[in-house]
C-alpha cells in the first residue's frame, strides 16, 4: 500500500483541517485508527507539525470533499510523477502474499540484467534470502522450470528509485575495485621496469671483481674434467719425483 510522505504529520493536518473520520485518515496514512485517535487527543505525535498533502500534490481538495461527504469512501493518493520513497520498516522487507510467488522471477531478472549486484543487495530489494537467490542462480529452485525473468519494479516488489540506488552503489564499488587492480598493475610494471634498468659501469666492475675473487681454477677443472683432472695432477707429481731421482743419481755418479 502506498502511503504519503510523513504519514503522522499528514494525519495531524487532516485531523486539524478536515472532518474526515479516524478510519479514513488511518487508512490513508497507513496508521491504526486508535493511533489516529491518540493524535487527535494529543497523546500521540505531540509536537509534530502538520503536513499539507494538497500542497505537496498527494491529495486534491476534490478528493477530500468526496470522502467528507461519504464516510465509507476512502482517500486515493495521487499517482506521483516519479518514484516516491516509501517509509521502510525495521527488519526485512515485507512482501505481500500475492507478490511472493513473483520473487523468483524478480531475482532471475536482477541476476540476468544486473550481475554487478551482490546477493545482499538483491536480498534487500526483493525481500528474500541468499539461499533462494543461489537456488535461482544455480537452477536448483523447486519451481525452476516456470521461472522467467521479470522486472521487480513492474511487479511492484521494489521501486525504481531503490533499484537505481543499488545499481549506483554497485557501480561505485566496482570502480573502486578496478582502481585497486589498476594500482597493483602499475606497481608491478614499475617494479619490472626498475629491474630492467641496465647496470652502471661501477656495478658491472663490482660484479666482475666478486666473480674473480670467488674463482677457483681447481674446482672449475674438476667440474669440467671430473676425475681425469685429478689423475693428471697425480701423474705430474709422479713424473716430477722421477725426474728428481734421476737427476740426483746422475749427480752422485759424477
Amino acid at each position: 500500500m502506498v502511503t504519503p510522505l510523513l504519514p503522522k504529520a499528514t494525519a495531524v493536518w487532516l485531523i486539524d483541517n478536515t472532518s474526515l473520520s479516524f478510519e479514513q485518515i488511518a487508512d490513508f496514512c497507513g496508521l491504526h485508527s486508535l493511533e489516529v485517535q491518540g493524535i487527535a487527543d494529543g497523546e500521540v505525535a505531540v509536537g509534530i507539525v502538520g503536513l499539507d498533502p494538497i500542497s505537496n500534490g498527494q491529495l486534491t481538495q476534490a478528493e477530500i470533499d468526496r470522502c467528507q461527504a461519504d464516510t465509507s469512501a476512502r482517500l486515493q493518493i495521487n499517482k506521483p510523477t516519479g518514484d516516491v520513497p516509501q517509509p521502510r520498516r525495521r527488519g526485512g522487507r515485507y512482501t505481500p502474499v500475492s507478490r511472493r510467488g513473483d520473487r523468483p522471477d524478480a531475482i532471475s531478472w536482477l541476476i540476468k540484467f544486473h550481475p554487478e549486484l551482490t546477493d545482499a543487495q538483491i536480498s534487500k530489494l526483493v525481500g528474500t534470502t541468499k539461499t533462494t537467490i543461489n537456488a535461482v542462480r544455480d537452477r536448483t529452485h523447486w519451481n525452476a522450470q516456470n521461472i522467467r525473468p521479470r522486472d521487480p519494479v513492474s511487479l511492484g516488489i521494489c521501486t525504481q528509485l531503490e533499484l537505481d540506488e543499488a545499481v549506483q552503489k554497485s557501480a561505485h564499488r566496482r570502480k573502486d575495485e578496478d582502481r585497486g587492480k589498476l594500482m597493483e598493475e602499475v606497481a608491478a610494471a614499475v617494479a619490472a621496469e626498475a629491474a630492467a634498468v641496465p647496470l652502471t659501469p661501477y656495478e658491472i666492475k663490482k660484479q666482475q671483481v666478486q666473480k674473480e675473487e670467488s674463482y677457483d681454477p681447481r674446482a672449475e677443472a674438476e667440474a669440467v674434467f671430473g676425475k681425469s683432472a685429478e689423475k693428471k695432477r697425480e701423474d705430474d707429481k709422479a713424473a716430477s719425483a722421477k725426474s728428481f731421482d734421476e737427476l740426483f743419481k746422475s749427480s752422485s755418479r759424477d
